[in-house]
């Protein structure tokens, strides 16, 4: 099941879903330290520590690079949070053996819940902005759109 299917039964069903889109933190410095070889090592024990964390029925795929997107069905806005700051927690902690070094990795984390009217090209387009902003935060974070709370008038 892709992103379009999940806006299909989103508006037939009324199911809500998320979308994560995840990026490794300074992966650049990975390859250029340890080589391409190891690169490739540290996004498969990043998918794998993610993926084994999520419900069988969530999808994660690699976006490209570095970046991973996920599909967290049946949420609202605190699962979703929860669900990404899990992940980033458990990245945080996993590390990986190079030569004689344990490399550990971060994530930074974009989050947004799924709306009437969206396409897959404008939730991932949300998701990835909101990645950036968890990038230009310091990294190792999760940002995330919020519905906006009703004013009080006075």
């Amino acid at each position: 099941m892709n992103i379009r299917g999940r806006l299909e039964e989103m508006d037939r069903y009324k199911w809500p879903f998320g979308i994560l889109f995840i990026d490794i933190d300074h992966f650049k410095h990975i390859n250029d330290t340890y080589g391409h070889d190891a690169g490739d090592n540290v996004i498969r024990m990043v998918s794998k520590t993610m993926s084994f964390s999520l419900r069988s029925f969530d999808i994660i795929g690699r976006w490209g690079g570095e970046e991973f997107v996920v599909i967290v069905v049946n949420v609202e806005e605190e699962q979703l949070h929860s669900v990404g700051d899990r992940l980033r927690l458990l990245v945080e902690q996993s590390g990986i053996g190079i030569d004689s070094d344990t490399v550990n990795v971060t994530v930074s984390i974009g989050a947004t819940i799924c709306r009437p009217g969206d396409t897959a090209e404008t939730v991932l387009k949300r998701a990835d902005t909101l990645m950036y902003r968890s990038k230009q935060s310091g990294r190792n974070c999760i940002s995330m759109d919020r519905k906006q709370e009703p004013q009080l008038q006075p």
